[in-house]
Order: structure tokens, then C-alpha cells, then sequence
């Protein structure tokens, strides 16, 4: 996409969300909204933010972030009473075919987490919010 020095390609260096959210623009998938939250405790201020994506059909949210460098994909919110909150993470490194839901729960791939305690608060991030909808259309059949 031209955005990387030339030794980029082939390498094992990393994207982004922000770079994420470009490869979607750029070859047509999913729109990806980028929202930043300036420090992991921020994203209590978000969760309403999350929920409304989610509710209204969205995708899975990629999060990165700086000093948290473990990358995250959002499946849902479940807000609870007061100020407790819980996300579904999914770890994307997972790979493979699992035999039922709850092996990739047992593998740790996939689960609910506390907010206040999945994100580092001392951590920007960078959330790519993905929706359905393609800018680009894909050719029909007639």
C-alpha cells in the first residue's frame, strides 16, 4: 500500500490497528472505525460506545495498544449493575479447528474479562470497530 519502508514486506514486523484499518479501506473489506483511548482506564468511558456497536450488528473489535502490547480482538460487552463491566476477548493468535466452544475457553483462546482488568491503565489504544458494511461491492451474479 506504499504507507511501509520498502523492508517491511517479507519481514515478521507488526501492524497496528491504525494499519489494520487501512489493509480493510484499501482491499475492500470491512469498514474499520478507529476510536483511540488515550489510557486503559479510559476505555470505562467507552464501554457504552462498544455496547451500541455491538448491539447494532457490528464486528470484532482489534485492539493495540503501546505498553500493552498483547493484542486483543473484542466479540462483546456485557455491562453489570453499577460500574462492573466484562469484555469476551479473543486472543488472535488462535488458530486451528476446536472440536466445541469450550475447549478454546479451556485454551485460555477466548473468554470474558473484566475491564478494569484486561487493559493495562497505563496503555493507549487503538480500537479498529469493524462493521459489516463494504465500501467496495462485490461483483453480483445475475
Amino acid at each position: 500500500m506504499g504507507d511501509k519502508p520498502p523492508g517491511f514486506r517479507g519481514s515478521r514486523s507488526w501492524i497496528g490497528c491504525v494499519e489494520a484499518s487501512l489493509c480493510l479501506d484499501h482491499f475492500g473489506g470491512p469498514q474499520g472505525r478507529l476510536c483511540h483511548v488515550p489510557r486503559g482506564a479510559g476505555l470505562q468511558g467507552e464501554l457504552e460506545r462498544l455496547y451500541s456497536h455491538f448491539a447494532g450488528g457490528g464486528g470484532p473489535v482489534m485492539v493495540g495498544g503501546d505498553a500493552d502490547a498483547r493484542s486483543k480482538a473484542l466479540l462483546g460487552v456485557c455491562l453489570g449493575p453499577g460500574t462492573e463491566a466484562y469484555v469476551l476477548v479473543l486472543d488472535p493468535h488462535c488458530w486451528g479447528a476446536p472440536k466445541n466452544p469450550s475447549e478454546l475457553q479451556a485454551a485460555g483462546w477466548v473468554g470474558w474479562r473484566e475491564v478494569s482488568t484486561a487493559f493495562d491503565p497505563n496503555s493507549f489504544y487503538n480500537l479498529c470497530l469493524t462493521s459489516c458494511n463494504s465500501k467496495k461491492q462485490l461483483p453480483t451474479l445475475d
